[in-house]
């Protein structure tokens, strides 16, 4: 049933009212990043790059920044093998085993931050884990490891396994069938997924201020160690390159999920 005009776009301004609604607050920190004043302060007086300078000549600001990239990079690449092979291999078994494991890899999505940083840290306090680049690791790929099981089932539940057996009818074997014919085939939601375990990573706060040390800081950590100990427009200059940073990594996601599907369509 096709839509009047009318109601589409009374259905567009809502929509519209709610994004703005929902995106206005965030907005606020990139004028505010450039202040002239040495505090934070809506609306700013002045204009300033300094607070953007500071960022990346100090450093507190640079040597986090390079920590969270290097974390991030590692949990990225970790996450993506391990949620693709754990999709593949839920995507293969029988539905009840498969929907049982898949609530429980995605229980780091609905468990409480705190509540999971706590574990984490009581094992990490025994493993001596904590402040350590392994530790952050391991704790950020649980929590971006969801991301990519969720973006790769979603190709795999369209993808058409009557390829495969054509493939292996051919004399290929699995891992040559899964290397030729699977895995390009479900590549947008492996990157998708890759993307969304990168931001999870590179944006993580509660686990991180449980297991950090003084000598290994991600920026997330920095940010809130800023705030609470002198709150220069700095954070706010951070905060504006990682909005955009992150938007820019979501959305190239999302648009590959996009494509796929209208592909598979």
């Amino acid at each position: 049933m096709e839509m009047k005009p009318l109601t589409r776009v009374i259905l567009g301004l809502v929509c519209l009212l709610v994004a703005i609604w929902l995106v206005a607050p965030t907005l606020v920190v990139v004028p505010m990043s450039f202040n002239e004043n040495k505090s934070l302060a809506f609306p700013p007086q002045g204009f300033s790059w300094q607070w953007y300078q500071n960022f990346a000549t100090s450093p507190d600001w640079s040597s986090s920044f390079l920590n969270s990239l290097k974390v991030a990079s590692i949990v990225a690449v970790l996450a993506t093998v391990l949620g693709t092979l754990a999709a593949f291999g839920l995507d293969r078994m029988k539905a009840r085993p498969a929907n049982l494991l898949r609530m429980l890899m995605l229980t780091p999505m609905v468990v409480p931050g705190v509540v999971l940083a706590i574990g984490i840290y009581a094992v990490y306090l025994d493993t001596r884990l904590v402040g350590t680049l392994l530790g952050f690791v391991l704790a950020h790929t649980i929590l971006a490891l969801p991301f990519v099981l969720i973006a790769v089932s979603a190709n795999l539940e369209v993808f058409d396994r009557r390829l495969e057996t054509a493939a292996a009818s051919l004399g290929a074997s699995a891992l040559t069938t899964f290397r030729t014919v699977t895995l390009p085939l479900i590549a947008p939601g492996v990157l998708s997924g890759l993307l969304f375990a990168f931001a999870t990573s590179f944006d993580e706060i509660v686990v991180s201020l449980f297991i950090t040390n003084p000598y290994l800081k991600t920026l997330p950590v920095q940010i809130f160690a800023s705030i609470t100990r002198d709150a220069d427009p700095t954070v706010a200059a951070v905060g504006t390159i990682l909005l955009f940073a992150t938007t820019i990594l979501i959305g190239g996601g999302m648009l590959l999920l996009g494509r796929e599907r209208k592909g598979r369509q």
